[in-house]
């Protein structure tokens, strides 16, 4: 594992995990770095897997991005949504942002390989906003944010399908994220990394 700090876990509700460098890491940003595990519930995530699924279906696995921050995946825009998936997404982003808070449309849709994965970037405001919330579909996954004038702090995310996870302007000092499968695992958890 990368840092040199001592490991630092902190229970989340449910089986997730979130963990960190070190204690004072995971206090400072106890509140910007969030994973709500069971967000969706089984029959929501097929509801909006089923209809992204045609649309992705569609679109090779590329190997090159714009930045250079995606390798072996398939992404879409999309505005235009079900009764059904636009229900699911109006209360993710009830949950996930404040009042009055300013969101961007389409939502950005992004299917990695199986051996795909992001690079180690710095998600532009203007193109990202100051609040990043997702929806983790289909596999479990660990997302890591490293602080980039600081490489030994360091948090891990651990996204299984259902879950959610916002992350909020203080974040943005750890600004690298490289969501990633493999052999990393979290004590306790039930999926096999």
């Amino acid at each position: 594992m990368a840092g040199s700090g001592r490991l630092a876990l902190r229970t989340l509700p449910g089986p997730g995990w979130v963990r960190g460098s070190g204690p004072a890491v995971l206090s400072r940003l106890r509140d910007a770095a969030v994973v709500r595990p069971g967000f969706l519930s089984a029959a929501e995530e097929e509801t909006l897997s089923r209809e992204l699924e045609p649309e992705l279906r569609r679109r090779r696995y590329e190997y090159d991005h714009w930045d250079a921050a995606i390798h072996g995946f398939r992404e879409t825009e999309k505005s235009r949504w079900s009764e059904a998936s636009r229900a699911i997404l109006q209360r993710m982003q009830a949950a996930a942002f404040g009042p009055g808070q300013t969101l961007l449309s389409p939502v950005h849709v992004l299917d990695l390989e199986p051996r795909g994965y992001i690079k180690p970037h710095v998600d532009s405001v203007k193109f990202c906003g100051a609040t990043i919330a997702g929806l983790s579909l289909l596999s479990p996954s660990v997302m890591r944010l490293v602080h980039t004038q600081e490489p030994g702090e360091w948090l891990e995310l651990l996204l299984e399908p259902g879950a959610r996870p916002v992350m909020t302007s203080p974040t943005r000092s750890f600004g690298t994220k490289s969501p990633f499968s493999g052999s990393v695992g979290f004590p306790g958890a039930d999926a096999s990394l």
